[in-house]
């Protein structure tokens, strides 16, 4: 699970005991499950873990709920990954690269990096030749785009979080 930090800087961590813990890991796989289904599979009643639920949604370590799609059913299975490198990294590069990347539906995950390039994209598409499309009319158009290197994956072994 990613580190939020609090408006201290901590990631307020270690104010979480294993019912918490507990309550995370079960609804990041089914953010569906009843409150009095939660509160059983953590050996909690149900008023405590409604207040605990409550606490961790103010405190932001959950941020929302939603449907996860199932991507080889709406017809995207394939999916690659993008290494960009862009010819400018001055902050209004870096911001206008930003925005237009928000506005690909291909796009799924954008990771900004520090190392040999500075973008990570993970990109669904329905087949190779409609990622070729994407990488001709989209990505390549993207602003300060100097190169990109595609990986194309083979299989997905383990997704989600956790």
């Amino acid at each position: 699970m990613a580190e939020i930090p609090d408006q201290d800087g901590s990631n307020g961590l270690s104010d979480l005991d294993r019912f918490d813990h507990a309550i995370l890991r079960n609804l990041s796989t089914d953010g569906r499950m009843s409150v009095a289904e939660l509160a059983r599979t953590i050996g909690l009643s149900k008023s405590p873990t409604q207040a605990r639920l409550r606490r961790l949604e103010a405190d932001g370590f959950i941020t929302g709920y939603t449907a996860l799609l199932n991507p080889v059913r709406m017809g995207l299975a394939h999916v690659a990954f993008v290494e960009v490198r862009l010819s400018d990294t001055r902050e209004a590069a870096l911001q206008a690269f930003n925005a237009a990347v928000r506005k690909i539906p291909e796009i799924e995950q954008c990771h900004m990096l520090a190392g040999g390039y500075d973008y990570l994209l993970k990109i669904r598409t329905q087949d190779m030749p409609s990622y070729r499309a994407v990488l001709a009319d989209k990505l390549s158009l993207l602003p300060h785009v100097a190169n990109t290197s595609t990986y194309v994956v083979m299989e997905a072994v383990k997704e989600g979080a956790y």
